[in-house]
């Protein structure tokens, strides 16, 4: 059991202990009896056992999920008043309760939930909770989206920017002046391919910080890269390719996107040096998939030997997908080129705006080789006839204006506090673990050594949840075998969640390995 968050007591609050008018056991006339909160009846109660009894009853909606992490608790004179009992009663069951560290007094917020009980376990098995099913199961569709509709205090998760940044303060001025400027047709069906002056902004964008030439004409405004996949998955499949090649580990939505769209994802292993190409060739497959800018999971680079055998083996017929991933967000290396400018032929680029302002804005762009271009604009408008096009031109006017790179520049200095944070957690709370790609992106991924092994990733991540921390296990997102991980985010939360959050994994591991 962790108590998760500083805590006041429950049981302070209001002023004075007061006894209700009906505490004696006379019910005031035309009183309700009973309490509508969890339907508690004070009658069903052992007499001399009330304030057990209430307790027993608030744990068990606790455990049950009836009350889940964050949900308030009525005040104690109110539901003393309901139940016709002394305050002191529901003071005391609350004491108790906050005592396990189940809920916590939060101020003028009341009494909340803030952790679920961990379930007596046998010696090696992860503390039962809302995560246990969910990491246990082999199925691994749509566990991201479970994960991440679970309650918790501590979300590490990663793939999330600091959405605390979010400039609005830009964004209203953009939008007004967006909404000063645009005329009655502006508000009809525009253009699948995207709107003209976002097309043009990205345009700008791609030649400043990725180094690729391009023209309006080639670039796609799609709903973020999850549709990019989508709808490369199409084309790829109606020039009859059946397999694509995929980094391993690499991003289990990212795969999860071209499975669902027909494909057989077929393991290349990544090393320091990024995608085996050597071992994409033996594979014999016609595309493939990989993040070269910022690998995920592991954060490295595509080297320079990699990448011109990559282009040697896209200049003899296959099809590169570059996912452009973090490839913005980095602190202790120079920037590297996107493929895409070295060889504009043969890779099919694609990236967003989604780790750089918020995944619910649903933006990116693409761009594919002049031969693909027009079944790719077909395939977006028979999606989805195009994004909206306010967002478009909002997104255009911050490019233009220089509003973006400028809120590149101030959440780049966050992130590096809160990755630097997060590294010194993990030294003192994960001794032995190895750090990965800590120069660039918005998340480590962590590593554990057969000697410190003994464990699945997916038993810490579920005992992390039960204690109210969210992390991915890195299994999630490998093909073949390898040594247990997990894969932190460090760049939604503030510094003190970080250093909480890594020390709640640490103590769950030590009770794993006891």
């Amino acid at each position: 059991m962790v108590v998760m968050g500083r805590s006041t007591n429950p049981a302070a609050e209001g002023s004075k202990e007061a006894r209700p008018p009906s505490a004696a056991g006379t019910s005031a006339p035309g009183a309700t009896v009973g309490s509508d909160f969890l339907q508690l009846d004070i009658g069903q109660a052992p007499s001399g056992g009330r304030t057990a009894w209430l307790a027993d009853r608030l744990r068990s909606a606790i455990a049950d999920g009836r009350l889940p992490v964050g949900a308030r608790l009525p005040a104690s004179r109110v539901l003393a008043a309901e139940l016709q009992i002394t305050r002191g009663v529901v003071t005391e069951a609350y004491r108790r309760l906050a005592e396990s560290g189940q809920i916590a007094g939060r101020g003028r917020l009341g009494t909340v939930v803030v952790a679920a009980p961990a379930a007596p376990r046998e010696r090696g098995r992860p503390p039962a909770g809302p995560g246990t099913a969910l990491f246990g199961s082999a199925d691994r569709e749509g566990v991201v989206d479970a994960l991440r509709a679970l309650p918790c205090r501590i979300d590490l998760s990663p793939g999330v920017p600091d959405l605390a940044a979010f400039p609005r303060t830009g964004w209203l001025r953009a939008e007004r002046a967006v909404l000063a400027g645009v005329g009655p047709a502006d508000f009809g069906y525009g253009d699948p391919q995207g709107a003209p002056a976002l097309r043009r902004a990205v345009v700008g964008w791609l030649a400043r910080n990725r180094g690729i030439r391009a023209d309006p004409a080639e670039v796609i405004i799609v709903a973020g890269v999850a549709q990019a996949l989508g709808l490369l998955a199409q084309l790829l499949r109606a020039d009859g390719v059946r397999r694509i090649a995929v980094e391993d580990p690499g991003s289990l939505g990212a795969r999860q996107q071209l499975e669902y769209g027909g494909h057989e994802v077929v393991p290349v292993p990544v090393d320091a040096g990024g995608l085996d190409v050597g071992a994409l060739r033996a594979s014999g497959a016609r595309a493939v998939l990989l993040t070269p800018a910022h690998q995920f999971p592991a954060g490295v680079v595509l080297d320079g030997e990699r990448r011109r055998e990559l282009l040697s083996w896209a200049a003899d017929g296959g099809v590169v997908i570059e996912d452009d991933y973090d490839a913005e967000h980095r602190y202790d290396r120079p920037p590297v080129p996107a493929l895409r400018s070295l060889l504009p032929e043969g890779v099919c680029h694609t990236g967003s705006v989604s780790k750089l302002l918020a995944p619910a804005l649903r933006v990116g762009w693409l761009l594919v080789p002049p031969d693909r271009l027009d079944a790719a604009v077909t395939a977006k408008r028979y999606a989805d006839l195009g994004n909206g096009i306010l967002t478009q031109l909002i997104l255009a006017r911050l490019m233009d204006s220089g509003e973006l790179e400028r809120h590149l520049r101030h959440v780049r200095l966050r992130h590096r506090r809160r990755r630097d944070v997060m590294l010194r957690a993990i030294d003192t709370h994960l001794p032995g673990a190895r750090v990965h790609g800590a120069a660039a992106g918005l998340h480590l991924m962590v590593t554990f050594d057969d000697a410190q092994g003994g464990f699945r990733d997916t038993d810490l991540a579920a005992a992390a949840l039960a204690r109210g921390v969210k992390a991915h296990p890195l299994s999630w997102h490998r093909i073949s075998p390898g040594p247990p991980g997990l894969v932190l985010g460090y760049a939604a939360g503030p510094t003190h969640e970080i250093e909480e959050g890594i020390a709640v994994i640490g103590t769950a591991l030590r009770d794993l390995r006891s």
